[in-house]
């Protein structure tokens, strides 16, 4: 499966560990040999565990809660419920979105634990402190829980319903947020001169998030006041600042730690509830708290992902232009409001439909609904890929209706190469790409055209085949300030402080990689320093597709001003003017002369206590702070290949190709993995993972029993081949990967299945083409084709 990416354009940079080199993961020798350090890989001395008493009911009052029994049983040291939480701070979500009536989004108050109303099956009601994780399991089954059940609703338009359940008071309809964006009357006058109107109902559907590593995390509350938290997350200055805020304790008073973590995809950002009874323990009984989550609680409680459902219309003139897109949907957040949320199913739906192509006018209109679901927050795309689907396959849609072929539709509304800088109607800045030859590139490394004689001999063979187009483009997240520190230790090696984290993305050989190249220091001498706030003067985290953009920006100016210090002192050291001073390679040099000095050499003098004038600096150590870099606009274009298996409805992968512009890549290696990630999860969310809940809101789907996830054996060998156009935000040219998989994957995916049914006469299938549900419409079509 792991064929080497083709790059087609630029050479890869001559010194093997500099940026553009397939540079081995430095992280990889511990953790192949199971020495990560993980959360629950941390124990200290004295440590105690908390085991979480979760609702049974989906939604229902509060009448009591009985924990007497509990508090006897052998090793119990403490129950606690919301009565022990009052004190601190409530789960706050920060952004500033706004109901097309120009009223701000509802916000209801969230508390740590509930006080009165339970709102999903699995809420957190109460937390038991044991000896033993054992101890506490038995405990938690005795805590008596006196829930008076309510009616439940899981569906995004019946929890809307004027006489649907209401999970609080205040959100009328449960709709904390009605979003609108863009001209609704330049988009209705285009609909109104149109040729054609192509209209399509389509699901993007839940999915569960599935990281490797549960949840976890070990408190400490110390005699002095000060809190230290250790836990998997995507970003420790951004979850310091959040327990600050909860606790209500200055900066100097809490400390968030993170080791290895093992996958997240946006699941972990978030400042979950079972972490602050924890803390709130370790104050009481003075010992450390760990708290690890079993997978059943994983399933019932981390954030989900997806689940949004829109109506969408395409304005087309004669020839198939496009005059005008026009998305009117839902979006189901479940109980609570993520960190995020619901910025997925609406803003972030805004800025990508627009895709790759040239359209005068769009609308989005969004209802974003809550239901007595587990909360849906981030999952890797986080809006963008699904609304890449949504686009593309319309337009496939709107090709069949119109008798147009589906690539020369699109080949007549690309946005060319000589219209950058493109300002898009989502207000995107689009500042390079060659969207044409990606696409072309792809046609070709599918051998399209040769499509139609695999698709007759597979039909001798019993077996439905179908390709699939699926054009993408991403808009990273925007810009936040990060942190780019360079340190030089006095065992002569280099710490790159970043306020980005690594939950499996290989940053330090990365980072490591602009490192050596801007200042010539050996490549195994570089260090990366993350997960630690004690060290961060800020840190927008890892999330959004943005790491690279931003910490590389931050590692280069950081080293800007590394070497502007060094000049300082080389020209003391040389005896020189500082103007006569030039860096290359690691070595100060007086210009026109071979005398010099290395840059390794300055530090450990400087650390040594080297003769200079009081001005000058006294290390080269920096603590920089970047502005961060504008959104970036990754794309590519990705071609699937199916079969369907007529008799079983089962859906195979038989080839998959992607080209893509990913700017210029630091680790072509690490990009690659980054694609195979993501491109799986969408085959996955594609053809098996279904999130069920019943009428009650328990969850069907509460395991792997009944969740399917991918596997190896599942999907094909992937082609990867890459086309890059160096980004103009940022001065290394990088554009965002991380999420780049998924974005491609489901338009590619479903385009193909929809594509092998379409000989049937069915128009739409969504997504999750399960082998029943597609076996379903297959025997419903030829039912209605015999009649």
């Amino acid at each position: 499966m792991n064929i080497a990416p083709r790059n087609e354009f630029n050479e890869a940079a001559p010194d093997k560990f500099g940026v553009g080199q397939s540079v081995l993961r430095t992280e990889d020798p511990v953790l192949v040999q199971g020495q990560g350090n993980y959360t629950d890989d941390i124990s200290l001395p004295r440590q105690v565990y908390a085991v979480m008493v979760r609702s049974p009911h989906a939604h229902g009052i509060i009448k009591g809660i009985d924990v007497e029994e509990a508090r006897k049983m052998p090793g119990v040291l403490a129950v606690y419920t919301s009565k022990d939480m009052e004190h601190y701070g409530i789960v706050k979500n920060g952004l500033p979105l706004k109901s097309r009536d120009g009223t701000p989004m509802i916000k209801p108050v969230r508390p740590m634990l509930p006080v009165d109303k339970v709102r999903f099956a699995g809420e957190v009601v109460a937390a038991v402190i044991a000896e033993t994780v054992l101890q506490g399991k038995d405990a938690a089954e005795a805590v008596v829980l006196d829930i008076e059940p309510l009616e439940a609703v899981t569906g995004m338009q019946a929890a809307a319903e004027p006489d649907a359940p209401e999970l609080y008071e205040g959100v009328p309809n449960n709709l904390p947020l009605d979003f609108h964006f863009g001209d609704a009357k330049k988009v209705e006058e285009a609909f109104s001169k149109a040729a054609h109107v192509t209209k399509l109902k389509m699901l993007n559907s839940r999915v569960i998030v599935s990281a490797m590593e549960p949840r976890a995390c070990l408190a400490e509350w110390s005699k002095d006041g000060a809190v230290t938290l250790r836990t998997g997350c995507q970003g420790v200055f951004n979850l310091r600042n959040q327990l600050m805020d909860m606790l209500s304790l200055p900066a100097d008073k809490v400390t968030v730690f993170t080791g290895h973590v093992g996958g997240s995809f946006g699941m972990k950002a978030a400042l979950y509830p079972e972490y602050i009874p924890c803390l709130h323990a370790s104050r009481e009984l003075k010992r450390p708290v760990k708290w690890t989550a079993d997978r059943g609680e994983s399933f019932l409680s981390d954030c989900h992902g997806r689940d949004m459902e829109f109506d969408c219309e395409l304005a087309l003139d004669k020839r198939g232009r496009f005059l005008a897109w026009r998305y009117t949907g839902w979006t189901n957040i479940g109980a609570y409001l993520g960190h995020v949320a619901p910025l997925m199913g609406t803003m972030n739906i805004a800025k990508n439909v627009n895709s790759i192509y040239r359209a005068p006018a769009i609308e989005v209109a969004s209802k974003a609904v809550f239901t007595n679901t587990t909360f849906v927050s981030a999952y890797r795309g986080a809006g963008r890929p699904e609304g890449n689907y949504f686009t593309e396959r319309m337009i496939d849609v709107a090709a069949d209706e119109m008798g147009i072929d589906r690539i020369e539709m699109r080949r007549r509304n690309l946005i060319q190469p000589t219209e950058f800088p493109y300002k898009s109607p989502s207000g995107n800045e689009l500042d390079s790409g060659d969207f044409p030859g990606l696409i072309e590139r792809a046609l070709e490394a599918a051998d399209w055209k040769g499509f139609k004689a695999r698709k007759k001999e597979a039909k001798k063979r019993g077996k439905l085949r179908g390709i699939g187009i699926g054009p993408f483009l991403e808009v990273t997240a925007p810009a936040v300030k990060e942190m780019g520190g360079l340190r030089f230790e006095a065992d002569g090696t280099l710490t790159f402080i970043t306020g980005t984290l690594d939950y499996g993305q290989g940053h330090a050989a990365s980072f490591a990689q602009v490192v050596h190249q801007q200042l010539g220091v050996p490549f195994d001498k570089i260090r990366l320093l993350q997960g630690d706030s004690r060290e961060m003067l800020a840190g927008g985290g890892t999330g959004g597709s943005r790491s690279g953009q931003n910490s590389a920006t931050a590692a280069l100016q950081a080293g800007e001003q590394v070497i502007e210090k060094g000049k300082q002192v080389a020209s003391h050291l040389l005896e020189a003017s500082v103007q006569d001073i030039e860096f290359k390679g690691g070595q100060f040099t007086i210009a026109g002369t071979d005398r010099s000095i290395g840059i390794m050499e300055i530090a450990q003098k400087l650390r040594q206590g080297v003769n200079l004038p009081p001005d000058a600096p006294k290390s080269l150590d920096v603590s920089h702070v970047s502005d961060g870099v504008p959104s970036t606009f990754p794309n590519g274009c990705h071609i699937a290949e199916i079969e369907i298996d007529e008799d079983t409805g089962i859906v195979r992968t038989v080839s998959y190709i992607t080209v893509n512009d990913f700017g210029t890549q630091i680790n072509p290696m690490l990009v690659e993995g980054q694609l195979h990630g993501g491109v799986v999860q969408g085959i996955g969310q594609c053809v098996q993972e279904m999130v069920e809940y019943d009428a009650e809101g328990q969850l069907l789907t509460g395991s792997y029993m009944d969740y399917g996830l991918p596997r190896a054996s599942q999907v094909p060998s992937f082609t990867v081949i890459n086309r890059p156009v160096p980004a103009k935000s940022n001065p290394l040219g990088i554009k965002g990967c991380g999420e780049a998989g998924c974005a491609g994957a489901l338009t590619a995916m479903m385009n193909a299945i929809n594509d092998a049914v379409a000989e049937l006469g069915i128009r739409h299938l969504d997504m999750p083409a399960t082998p029943a549900k597609v076996w379903q419409a297959i025997q419903d079509a030829k039912k209605a084709k015999a009649a």
